[in-house]
């Protein structure tokens, strides 16, 4: 699915494209990012009874601002009463990185989230938060359905091999299943 335009009036397209391919594919786990839990809790929804695994990756408290968590706590409650796994942690092609580019003004990891970003913002964020995920032991190293977006909401459905951080550059993007055609603003 080609999506005309990126943004949030993709999201419930692109969750249902994931809920689908999952069930059709056999596919356990799914990781969806979200910064606020909007998109994070129209996932658990549909998650229900379905027996997949459902991860939500968060930014780290500080990403805009020191010491903000940008989850809202509405969601937060939502997703904790769906007993859905958060993890809230630094993206890995982020962290030092930027710490790096903000006092150097260059940071060799941005040639290599640059080129996912050629796919669109959600393909390089799926990548991202599937690391993030196998990081903290949330989905094991195998096949998954990965959903982020371009900036809000979700537009972008991957599947994707899931592997660690140490090890993202052998992520493998199976399938790309939903994308927007545009997604620069």
């Amino acid at each position: 699915m080609y999506f005309n335009k990126a943004g949030a009036s993709n999201t419930d397209s692109a969750l249902d494209i994931a809920f689908q391919e999952a069930k059709k594919r056999k596919i356990k786990n799914m990781v969806i990012a979200t910064t606020r839990g909007a998109t994070a809790a129209k996932a658990a929804e549909r998650a229900g009874k379905s027996g997949i695994n459902l991860v939500v990756v968060t930014h780290n408290t500080g990403f805009n601002k020191l010491g903000e968590q940008q989850l809202e706590e509405g969601y937060l409650k939502i997703l904790r009463e769906k007993k859905v796994r958060i993890i809230t942690g630094t993206l890995p092609a982020r962290s030092l990185g930027r710490s790096v580019r903000e006092k150097l003004g260059f940071n060799p990891l941005d040639m290599i989230t640059e080129a996912w970003k050629v796919f669109g913002e959600g393909t390089k964020v799926c990548i991202e938060i599937t690391a993030s995920a196998c990081d903290a032991g949330a989905i094991p190293a195998e096949d998954v359905i990965s959903v982020a977006g371009s900036w809000e909401g979700a537009d972008t459905v991957l599947l994707l091999s899931a592997m660690p951080s140490n090890r993202m550059l052998d992520i493998k993007v199976r399938e790309i299943l939903a994308k927007p055609a545009d997604w620069r603003y």
